[in-house]
């Protein structure tokens, strides 16, 4: 059995369902793989999922598509590669809550950002303020990860930026009413997140059993599909007090399976959305012009995994 080292983003979530199904129904063992999962809060977030893969703590790290773009660019250059897009379609928005009356990106000037600290994030939050007619000019705050959610619900900070299938579901559970700016509404081309990531070197090295863990997790979202409440059974065994007490699974499996795709695509990622990403990093100056020609991800392994 060969012992593979995965690092969560976050705290076990809607969108790490299919590495638990995989994990708990044997997929992996099929593929004579020992999953190892990396939980963010056993350091209290201290350490990143891309600073694990680049210290080789991790061999593959699940992380928004910028990781592969910071990990390939940054001095001490890590060749870094996205190998699995967990979504295709971005499930994320900016949101604010409805009795604020911030109905509309531009209406933030001066208001409260709290930020995760994400590459891009906050320069991305100010674009789609202006894009809306607005200045950008926002006070952006950076409270301890665990607690960015809460401070949009206690008041602290009049934005954040969540995942509406998870942060999303719990607001309709607390019947707590939400405006949501989705990216794409503001002419934000964003990329695949979150994506599984890994070193091109092991890929090139492990190319075989690499194939085989995509195989056995792309199993394991699909299982979603049509397995709904065994899924459900699954992921609540991996989940906080807290997310058991204030989210309905079953609603986010609902919200969110549609959007792991289907047998033909699950996982994958098509290289016109990370072209429209890239080149908006650069338009905006964001990133040089050679990022256009780098190498950031591939589905070869699906190939591979057939």
């Amino acid at each position: 059995m060969i012992k593979v080292k995965l690092a969560l983003d976050w705290t076990p979530n809607i969108n790490h369902i299919g590495f638990f199904i995989a994990k708990e129904l044997g997929f992996y063992s099929e593929q004579d793989i020992e999953l190892i999962i990396l939980d963010p809060k056993d350091d209290n977030y201290a350490m990143t999922p891309g600073k694990k893969l680049e210290l080789n703590l991790a061999d593959f790290a699940i992380a928004p598509f910028e990781t592969v773009i910071s990990l390939n660019n940054k001095p001490k250059k890590v060749r870094a590669i996205a190998v699995f897009a967990i979504l295709q379609q971005d499930l994320s928005a900016i949101a604010t809550l409805k009795k604020s009356n911030i109905n509309t990106p531009k209406l933030l000037d001066g208001a409260t950002y709290a930020s995760y600290k994400a590459r891009y994030e906050d320069h991305i939050v100010k674009q789609m303020i202006k894009n809306d007619g607005g200045k950008g000019e926002i006070k952006i705050i950076y409270p301890e990860k665990l607690g960015i959610w809460n401070t949009l619900l206690q008041g602290k900070a009049d934005a954040t930026w969540i995942f509406d299938n998870w942060e999303g579901i719990e607001a309709v559970n607390k019947k707590v009413d939400l405006h949501k700016f989705t990216l794409n509404q503001y002419d934000i081309p964003y990329g695949y997140s979150p994506i599984v990531l890994t070193k091109q070197e092991n890929l090139t090295n492990n190319k075989l059993v690499y194939s085989n863990f995509i195989k056995a997790t792309q199993k394991g979202f699909l299982f979603v599909k049509d397995n709904a409440e065994q899924a459900k059974s699954i992921l609540q065994r991996y989940l906080s007090s807290s997310d058991l007490e204030n989210i309905d699974i079953a609603q986010s499996i609902a919200m969110t399976t549609p959007h792991f795709g289907d047998e033909s695509n699950c996982g994958m990622m098509k290289t016109e959305r990370v072209l429209a990403f890239t080149k908006w990093l650069v338009d905006n100056r964001l990133e040089e012009s050679k990022i256009l020609e780098q190498r950031l991800f591939t589905n070869e392994l699906f190939e591979k995994s057939k």
